[in-house]
């Protein structure tokens, strides 16, 4: 296809670090088809939106990227992929604004999806391609060789999840556990070392469920993925409590090249809620958890998600929770109202919170983490840091690099410098107007 037969797609990923590697993917997809990759502003041929519908604002902004791509070019053909085509998967491709739907388990399929509508577009009408998810399917054959970030390289090593929380929509949109062979993890991981990446973060739907469908184990990938020449750090997803037991810690602190930053899913910080929420552990267990990781670990980077207005959650619970996470001392909360989920237990029970309500809680939260972040910040004060540069920044005339320690704390160095990509060790000696911490070097 000549430069100027070239035809143009642009791409739009909302939601999870999952759906931004499925997205990257398919980006390389359509690369190596021929197309030249546009913005998602400009005027294209082919628009892929890759949805989300972890809440009803994430099914909003789908609609709203999907109706913005139609606008855009009237002619275009457009591709809703993703969790919020999957959990509407009785409706048709005219209802989303789209001429091809890709399911979860099928955006490996893309260009054929794309080649086959094109073939039977005047007789045959759009490709509606949105089968079941079940246990039965294989995982997904997406790969990946580089993505938009040039230092740290996010790769899926999971799908689907089996709890069943009873707020949660994702079991519904992405199907069982589905774990992807440990030897197709490392020859990606090695071709992303090859092509310069020197961190590379594992994720997953359920990242904690890695291997329980395949006899492999989490800790297993990680120690095989430690082994890759050129990658310098490993950075986990989002991981479940119960999986933070003293062998698994033991076992990643053994791995120097392991990021001592954990993002611990809690949800409610109170006993009642949890239970109501179907969570699988208790509020003493999560802190034995964190426990763990501070014994092993010197000043850890533990952060979390918390859901406020759950069904239920009256204002002693709240309070509950609110000391509960004081006593953590997170690094970092994000923090979620409750959104309803259609077709989810906790949609349908007694004791919804108003919003008001919701928001008032939330913002307390909100303040709270703030404060711990701030606190946890300053421990690096004076102290030595090594940091992994990333990219350039400007404030008030004066130029730096910044990038982030292995604990993800952000980190500027006054330079002229291009740094992209290297270790750098100084001291953190002061702050930046917007909050980074400058870096002297020795």
């Amino acid at each position: 296809m000549s430069k100027l037969n070239k035809k143009k797609a642009a791409l739009h990923n909302l939601g999870c670090k999952v759906n931004a590697y499925e997205t990257e993917a398919m980006r390389q997809m359509l690369e190596a088809d021929g197309y030249e990759i546009v913005d998602f502003t400009e005027s294209a041929d082919v628009y892929v939106i890759n949805t989300c519908s972890v809440t009803n604002i994430a099914d909003r902004k789908s609609r709203q990227m999907l109706h913005r791509a139609r606008k855009k070019n009237p002619d275009a053909l457009i591709v809703a992929a993703g969790c919020y085509v999957q959990t509407k998967a009785g409706d048709k491709p005219d209802g989303f604004g789209a001429d091809i739907l890709l399911g979860n388990n099928r955006k490996q399929d893309l260009i054929q999806a794309i080649r086959e509508y094109e073939a039977g577009k005047g007789n045959g009408g759009p490709l509606v391609d949105i089968p079941e998810i079940n246990h039965r399917q294989p995982y997904e054959g997406l790969h990946m060789t580089n993505t938009a970030e040039h230092t740290r390289a996010f790769v899926k090593v999971q799908d689907g999840c089996n709890q069943f929380c009873s707020y949660c929509i994702i079991p519904y949109a992405r199907g069982r556990v589905r774990s992807r062979a440990l030897c197709d993890v490392k020859d990606e991981v090695r071709i992303l070392a090859a092509n310069g990446y020197k961190e590379v973060v594992l994720s997953g739907i359920h990242l904690s469920s890695y291997g329980t469908d395949s006899g492999e184990t989490l800790l297993h990938l990680i120690e095989e993925t430690a082994k890759t020449k050129g990658i310098e750090r490993i950075r986990l997803g989002s991981l479940e409590p119960g999986i933070v037991t003293e062998e698994f810690v033991r076992g990643i602190r053994g791995i120097d090249k392991i990021c001592p930053h954990f993002h611990l899913s809690l949800q409610s910080g109170c006993d009642e809620t949890l239970k109501r929420m179907n969570r699988k552990y208790t509020t003493a267990e999560y802190e034995e958890s964190c426990a763990l990781l501070r014994r092993y670990f010197t000043h850890p980077a533990i952060t979390t998600d918390v859901i406020t207005g759950f069904p239920g959650e009256t204002e002693e619970e709240f309070q509950k929770t609110k000391e509960f996470l004081r006593s953590i001392h997170f690094y970092e909360m994000h923090i979620f109202k409750y959104s309803r989920r259609e077709g989810t237990k906790a949609a349908v029970m007694p004791g919804q919170v108003p919003e008001p309500v919701k928001a008032r809680r939330s913002a307390e939260l909100i303040l709270l983490g703030q404060e711990m972040s701030e606190e946890f910040r300053e421990y690096y004060m004076g102290r030595t840091v090594e940091v992994l540069m990333e990219e350039p920044a400007e404030e008030g005339g004066r130029r730096y690099f910044t990038g982030h320690t292995k604990e993800y704390v952000k980190i500027a160095l006054e330079t002229d410098k291009n740094l992209a990509n290297q270790c750098v060790k100084g001291k953190a000696a002061g702050r930046t107007a917007d909050g980074l911490y400058l870096m002297v070097e020795f």
